[in-house]
C-alpha cells in the first residue's frame, strides 16, 4: 500500500470540500481522509494507477496548490529535477 500526505491550504473554503470529493472519488483504488481542521489530505493506494503529476492536477483544478508532506513513494513517478553528469556520459 502506498501512502501520501498533502497539505492543501484553502480546502476549508465553502464548496471546495464538495468539489474535492467529486474529483477524487472518480479515481479507482484511491482512498483518502481529510483533516479539515488542518487542510491535510491523507491518500492511500493499493497500487499506483495515478502519478504525482495527476494528483497535483486534480488539486489545481479546484484552485488548490498541493504541498506534499514527508516521503513520496517512488512508484508515483516522481523524477529528480537534476541528473548526474557521469550518468549522461
Amino acid at each position: 500500500m502506498l501512502e501520501l500526505q498533502v497539505y492543501a491550504p484553502g480546502l476549508r473554503v465553502p464548496g471546495k470540500m464538495l468539489e474535492f470529493d467529486h474529483r477524487f472519488e472518480s479515481v479507482p483504488g484511491l482512498r483518502y481522509k481529510v483533516d479539515a481542521c488542518h487542510d491535510i489530505v491523507y491518500i492511500e493506494f493499493d497500487r499506483p494507477n495515478i502519478n504525482l503529476q495527476d494528483i497535483r492536477k486534480l488539486f489545481r483544478q479546484i484552485d488548490l496548490e498541493p504541498r506534499f508532506i514527508g516521503n513520496i513513494p517512488p512508484e508515483l513517478g516522481l523524477r529528480p529535477k537534476t541528473e548526474r553528469i557521469d550518468e549522461l556520459l
